[in-house]
């Protein structure tokens, strides 16, 4: 085999591995052991980092844009308001 070849096939090889682990795992919804403890804090996400449903979509980390006052993230309970968010969600 060509030796250039081998080469191009390990170099994609390895790119794809380090690429699988950086990816993050599939957002699904939030299971109830997650959410004990906290409350949803609609405005604080950023695109892609919401918990779960809202507004044009209907899953976890499907949010396209930054701060949308219609998608949740998951906090500790009582800190929502210290980080700039609100307990009811808003319209997107």
């Amino acid at each position: 085999m060509d030796r250039r070849i081998v080469t191009l096939a390990l170099a994609g090889s390895l790119a794809s591995a380090i690429a699988a682990v950086a990816v993050p795992a599939f957002a699904g919804p939030v299971s109830p052991e997650q959410a004990v403890g906290k409350e949803k804090c609609y405005g604080i996400a950023l695109k892609g980092q919401n918990d779960c449903a809202a507004g044009a979509h209907d899953c976890a980390g499907h949010s396209t844009v930054d701060f949308d006052k219609a998608s949740f993230k998951l906090v500790p309970k009582g800190t929502c308001h210290t980080i700039k968010g609100t307990l009811k969600p808003g319209r997107a």
